[in-house]
C-alpha cells in the first residue's frame, strides 16, 4: 500500500471509533509507531481536525466527515458474501438492517461495480441443514445487541432446553456468541444470581426495560469464557486432522466430542477439540480409520495405540476360540 492510500485508510479508520489507539493503527497497517505519528501529523497538516488524548489515542473532532469512499471490487465482493451469511445465520432483525445497509453501499458504487455484484449475486450460496430451517424464529438479536451496547436490563420469558420449564427473568447481557449451530446470549441472571448462557431461539418474549445496570463488576465476554476454561481445567486440547473424504460426514456430530474450531488445509481439515476422556474420544476416531491423523498431544497417539492393541487382542482371541 502506498502512502497516499495508507493516509486515506487511516483517516477512514479514525472515523470508525470515538478514540483509536496508535498501536491499533500500527497493527492494522503493519507500520511502526513512529510511522503512525508521522502519518497522523501529515493528515493534520492537510487540514484534518485530529485531536489526541494522552494514554488513550486519536480522535476526529465532531462535525468532520470524509466524503463517501468508493469500495474496491474485493471489498464489494466481501460485503456481498457477508450478506449471504447474515441471511442464513441471523434472525429477521439483523437481516433487515443488513439489507438496508447493503442497499446504501450499493448506491455509491460505480456502474462496473454494480454489474460485478449483480453477476456475483447468484454465484454465492450458503446452505444449512434441514433441521436448522427454524433456527432463528424470533427477532431478538437486534434488541440484545442494543442492550449490550447501552448496558440495559432485559426482561424475558425463557424456556429451558433441558426441562422445557418457562421462567421469567431479568438479565444483564454482556455478549452474544455463535457455537454449536446456535446463537447464545451470555448474561448475568438476576433470578439465579450468576452468569448464564441463554440460547436466543429459546427466548419466548423479550423486552428492554430501559433500566441501566452497573457494569463495573461484570465480566467481558472474553473474561467469561476464560473463567469457563479455568473452571474446566481438567479438559485438554487435542488436535486431529481428517481427510476431506470423511470430514463431510462429521457435520454436527463433532460438537458432541468437544469441537472448538477447524482449519481448512489443501487436502485435509484440521480440528481442535477440548476433551476430558482420551479413551472415549479415541473410540470415536477409530471409525474413521486411516483417514484420521493424530497431531497433538502425544498422549492421544499413545491412547489410540492402546485401544487398537486391545481390539486386536480381543479379535485374535475370538478367532482362536
Amino acid at each position: 500500500m502506498n502512502r497516499i492510500d495508507r493516509l486515506t485508510a487511516i483517516l477512514i479508520h479514525l472515523q470508525t471509533k470515538r478514540v483509536v489507539k496508535a498501536e491499533e493503527i500500527s497493527d492494522r497497517f503493519e507500520i511502526s509507531l513512529r510511522t503512525v505519528y508521522r502519518d497522523v501529523r501529515a493528515l493534520m497538516e492537510a487540514g484534518v481536525p485530529i485531536g489526541s488524548e494522552a494514554g488513550k489515542g486519536y480522535f476526529i473532532v465532531d462535525g468532520y466527515h470524509l466524503p463517501p469512499v468508493m469500495l474496491t471490487q474485493e471489498e464489494a465482493s466481501a460485503m456481498l458474501t457477508a450478506g449471504k451469511l447474515v441471511e442464513k445465520m441471523t434472525d429477521d432483525s439483523i437481516r433487515k438492517a443488513y439489507e438496508s445497509a447493503l442497499i446504501k453501499i450499493k448506491s455509491v458504487l460505480n456502474d462496473s461495480e454494480k454489474d460485478h455484484l449483480e453477476n456475483l449475486q447468484s454465484s454465492i450460496q450458503v446452505f444449512r441443514y434441514p433441521d436448522q430451517a427454524s433456527e432463528y424464529p424470533n427477532q431478538y438479536m437486534s434488541e440484545v445487541t442494543k442492550a449490550i451496547s447501552h448496558k440495559n436490563v432485559l426482561a424475558m420469558e425463557y424456556e429451558s432446553t433441558k426441562t422445557q420449564e418457562q421462567t421469567t427473568r431479568e438479565v444483564e447481557p454482556i455478549g452474544i456468541v455463535h457455537y454449536s449451530g446456535k446463537w447464545h446470549m451470555i448474561a448475568w441472571c438476576r433470578l439465579r444470581n450468576g452468569y448464564r448462557d441463554f440460547r436466543l431461539d429459546c427466548i419466548k418474549t423479550l423486552t428492554d426495560t430501559g433500566k441501566n445496570f452497573d457494569a463495573r463488576n461484570l465480566f467481558s465476554l472474553q473474561e467469561y469464557f476464560q473463567s469457563l476454561m479455568q473452571a474446566h481445567n481438567d479438559m485438554e486440547k487435542v488436535v486431529v486432522s481428517f481427510d476431506h473424504s470423511v470430514s463431510k460426514y462429521l457435520k454436527n456430530v463433532k460438537y458432541y466430542y468437544g469441537f472448538v474450531s477447524e482449519e481448512e488445509l489443501p487436502d485435509r481439515v484440521r480440528m481442535t477439540f477440548l476433551i476430558g476422556n482420551y479413551k472415549s474420544f479415541c473410540r470415536w476416531l477409530v471409525m474413521y480409520g486411516s483417514a484420521v491423523e493424530l497431531e497433538a498431544p502425544e498422549k492421544l497417539r499413545v491412547t489410540m495405540e492402546e485401544l487398537v492393541d486391545e481390539l486386536s487382542a480381543h479379535y485374535k482371541s475370538t478367532v482362536l476360540q
